[in-house]
């Protein structure tokens, strides 16, 4: 009994240990509903489970500086049309993207140095806001939203090495993170909780290398 139990722990170190890992880093564009778009970096970890196919996680980031035309909307209707670039300062907001999310990725070889996959992943994504104060422009705010998020994505793998690829990749992201705030009328003293929402939606052209141990 002992000596079965010795072989199958062995067995299962084998096993582990002859999976194959990888890491994937890369960077392109993303256009996202709420922005306009901008640069996108990235980390993908894979463990390969089988010869075709494998589970991993991934992480990314992508940051842009812009005036929200949904606030200034929003602020419009509650104080009325003021000052045109008094309302667009109050509305510039800086924002951060940074998705992590569990992935399963599977490989179709075409050739023996080029291989088509396809990926999804789903998990959460944190949304970092630099916001200036709706009343008083000068007063910088921060705050946080989390929301859930997933990406279908579709690629092309390029062998240039016995350990490294080359990849290209175009996916589709999903997410909605928002938050609550509340503003004063400087007349009335009256209180309005207003909701802002980041449709973080779009397509991403991502282009990297690969490594593998």
């Amino acid at each position: 009994m002992k000596k079965t139990i010795i072989i199958l722990l062995f067995g299962f170190t084998s096993i582990v240990s002859a999976q194959r890992h990888s890491a994937l880093v890369t960077f392109g564009h993303f256009k996202p509903s709420a922005t306009e778009g901008g640069f996108i970096l990235g980390y993908k970890g894979e463990t390969f489970i089988d010869r075709n196919l494998s589970i991993g996680w991934s992480a990314s980031w992508f940051s842009k500086s812009y005036v929200d035309k949904v606030l200034l909307k929003q602020y419009e209707q509650y104080y009325g049309i003021v000052n045109g670039e008094l309302s667009e300062q109050r509305s510039k907001t800086n924002l951060h993207s940074i998705p992590l999310l569990a992935s399963m990725t599977a490989y179709l070889p075409v050739f023996p140095i080029i291989s088509l996959y396809i990926t999804g992943s789903a998990g959460a994504e944190a949304l970092l806001i630099f916001y200036n104060n709706l009343q008083n422009e000068d007063q910088n705010e921060f705050k946080t939203a989390w929301d859930f998020s997933w990406q279908l994505g579709a690629g092309i793998a390029y062998k240039i090495g016995n350990r490294s690829d080359l990849v290209g990749e175009i996916s589709y992201h999903n997410s909605n993170p928002s938050w609550t705030y509340t503003v004063t009328d400087p007349e009335t003293g009256a209180t309005k909780h207003l909701e802002q929402s980041f449709d973080m939606s779009g397509v991403a052209l991502k282009f990297g290398f690969k490594f593998f141990w």
